[in-house]
């Protein structure tokens, strides 16, 4: 049975309600999840520099701006929307119940012809034509009363009613259609009209959600970074990159490439090449000609450099609130275009797919003088070790040199008590007690990590040349406030910075294996080492149980701070390899950690070995075919013996029997 305009037009709200939480539930979801996740985030240091940097505090027109953003007012407009949608279905379900006619004549089921009478006379006069002029008590006296009065008088309808439940008998399916009523009230243009939402919600909005895709996809990469300064990044890195040559390279990016360049900044320009001079990479012996070839390069790289030497230096120069804008975006676009241009240090370049160690670690610290704001030159002062010193609260260049001429390195000086490092920090450095208290705050949350690598063939004894050999890393987190995620302390980068570490395994600069290490997402570490636990016991076909226990012990290691590191690589030529596994932070100078491990890789014999055996193997089954023939030729020459002589025997026998009858 077809059903008519009214049912169809009734059934477009349920549909655009259908459209909109398909996408919206899950969204929603996502982003609640994010936003819990940021909650847990939130533990970061609680220094008066960081509480003054105001990243971490923000004020009720800040939060009502993040919270009135497009993204979360689309959301709650469409959850109005679908909760108006869903009163307004509702709604439309109650009218449209089922036909009962007791209920409408106010009487219980199974009532008898008498009451069922009476009931039909009350309302008569309450609903009538005649009585009640009400074309709306008019049709309800039609639709309903007289229409339940004859269902229950008239045999024929009761019966259908009673089988059926309805007086007119079975009932079909109705078919509807989810489109609004105005468009199946056009008369001979409804089709049109279906053919153009059809082309438009079939195939121009897959094009156009397509075109949008491809469009993104070629000019950025997975990590929001633009293919052309991957390429660039490519081209320009080299095998021995020091700390300033990779800074040359970092700030030819794209995106540093399309901040805006206008005359107006030059003055501020100006004073801040000269506050940061000491920093760039000019030759004292010919200044004039390295300051003129400074100025000689792209406008935007000269504007990235110095924006960046600021950041490094906490140089105090004001700037304009143009140039302010464009130093915010340079540092939000940093830790990203940092991370892929170490993807593109550690990328394997030569036959062996090894990548390059020295520019590696240039990018590493490069990425934590940026987060910390610590100058290029306390790193190149290795004598003095000043620069891990320079990221805690309180503590300048002067400061610094005289508590590295009192502790031999900065590791020494963490690991001295709270009462001896207070007392340096007050009689060497002169510093308050409130000021000491804040230094303390930070080292609650610097992390001590800790390397455990092995490198081994599963299921063989040894590594041979050509093996798959698996590279297993725990890497195991400290804090003395016993958290183990947590936002670093960085109070001069103006964005939250989460911590990450790069393990690489390396020779004397050829990168053999690497892998980032995050600490935040406990629930991901803990599937990731299960996966690869599980698949690797499966691999070595290891019993439920012992597979079981590895799992249950592979969690409990990331419950208490560790993750777990896995590759695999190729095993190079025999000999004797002296490897160094690292374990580097993007945001914290001092804590980076590296190990020895020694390989020895074998002359390959397993293949030679298992060839060997194949051929044996081969030689046993010749060898049996063999006999098995022979000793069924000669059976079978036996028998034919045996036959033979049988043969002759039957013959003396026939002729000695023929002789007998002739001489008889």
């Amino acid at each position: 049975m077809a059903a008519t305009t009214e049912d169809n037009g009734a059934l477009f709200p349920i549909f655009i309600l259908t459209i909109i939480a398909i996408p919206l539930v899950p969204y929603t979801f996502v982003k609640l999840s994010r936003a819990f996740s940021k909650k847990q985030r939130s533990i970061h240091c609680q220094c008066l520099e960081c509480d003054r940097s105001g990243k971490y505090k923000k004020s009720i027109l800040q939060r009502i701006s993040n919270f009135t953003s497009c993204s979360n007012i689309t959301i709650v407009f469409l959850w109005f929307v679908m909760i108006f949608l869903i009163y307004y279905t509702k709604n439309i379900s109650r009218e449209s119940q089922l036909f009962e006619p007791f209920s409408i004549l106010g009487l219980e089921p199974g009532a008898s012809d008498s009451a069922i009478k009476k009931a039909y006379r009350r309302l008569s006069i309450q609903y009538h034509p005649d009585k009640n002029p009400d074309p709306e008590a008019n049709k309800y006296f039609v639709e309903s009363i007289a229409k339940a009065y004859q269902a229950l008088t008239d045999p024929v309808s009761r019966e259908n009613f009673e089988k059926y439940g309805h007086p007119d008998g079975r009932q079909g399916y109705t078919l509807g259609i989810a489109l609004p009523q105005f468009i199946l009230d056009l008369n001979g243009e409804s089709g049109g009209v279906l053919l153009l939402c059809t082309v438009g919600l079939c195939i121009l909005l897959p094009l156009v959600i397509a075109s949008i895709y491809l469009w993104r996809s070629s000019k950025y990469t997975g990590s929001y970074v633009k293919l052309q300064t991957r390429q660039a990044y490519f081209e320009l890195m080299k095998p021995s990159l020091t700390l300033s040559k990779v800074m040359e390279v970092f700030i030819k990016a794209t995106e540093y490439a399309e901040v805006p360049v206008r005359k107006a900044d030059d003055e501020s320009l100006k004073k801040l090449f000269t506050s940061v001079k000491s920093e760039l990479n000019l030759d004292p012996k010919k200044m004039k000609q390295d300051e003129a070839k400074f100025w000689k390069q792209n406008p935007a790289i000269i504007k990235t450099e110095l924006l960046i030497q600021k950041q490094l230096t906490r140089e105090s120069t004001v700037l304009s609130p143009a140039l302010q804008s464009d130093f915010r975006r340079e540092l939000e676009f940093a830790p990203r275009l940092l991370e892929d241009l170490m993807k593109m240090a550690v990328i394997p370049r030569n036959e062996q797919r090894h990548g390059w160690l020295s520019p590696a670690l240039g990018v590493m610290e490069l990425s934590q003088c940026i987060v910390q704001a610590v100058p290029l030159s306390a790193r190149k002062s290795s004598s003095e070790s000043i620069a891990p010193f320079l990221q805690l609260p309180h503590i300048n260049e002067s400061i610094a040199k005289k508590i590295a001429l009192q502790v031999k390195s900065f590791q020494e000086f963490q690991e001295l008590s709270m009462e001896e490092r207070s007392k340096l920090l007050r009689e060497v450095a002169g510093l308050s007690d409130t000021d000491v208290l804040d230094i303390e705050k930070v080292f609650e949350m610097i992390p001590s990590l800790k390397l455990e690598v092995t490198c081994k063939t599963e299921g063989e004894e040894g590594i041979q040349e050509g093996d798959v050999t698996t590279v297993q890393a725990w890497i195991t987190l400290k804090r003395p406030n016993g958290l183990i995620g947590a936002i670093p302390h960085s109070p001069y980068f103006p964005f939250d910075k989460e911590e990450n570490f790069w393990v690489l395994l390396a020779d004397s600069n050829n990168v053999w294996f690497f892998q980032k290490v995050s600490f935040m997402d406990e629930a991901g570490a803990i599937t990731a080492a299960s996966n690869t636990i599980s698949e690797t016991m499966e691999s070595l076909g290891a019993s439920v149980e012992a597979k079981n226990d590895a799992v249950r012990e592979a969690v409990e290691k990331v419950k208490s701070g560790s993750r777990l590191v896995m590759g695999r690589l190729l095993a190079p030529a025999e000999g004797t390899y002296n490897l160094t596994c690292f374990c580097l932070s993007d945001t914290w100078i001092g804590c980076d950690q590296k190990t020895s491990l020694k390989v020895e890789v074998l002359k390959r014999t397993r293949d030679l070995e298992d060839e060997n055996a194949d051929e044996g193997m081969e030689e046993d089954e010749e060898d049996e075919i063999e006999e098995e023939d022979y000793e069924s030729e000669y059976s079978e020459d036996e028998e034919d013996k045996k036959r033979g002589s049988k043969k002759k025997v039957n013959k003396k026998e026939s002729s000695s029997e023929e002789s007998g009858s002739d001489e008889e």
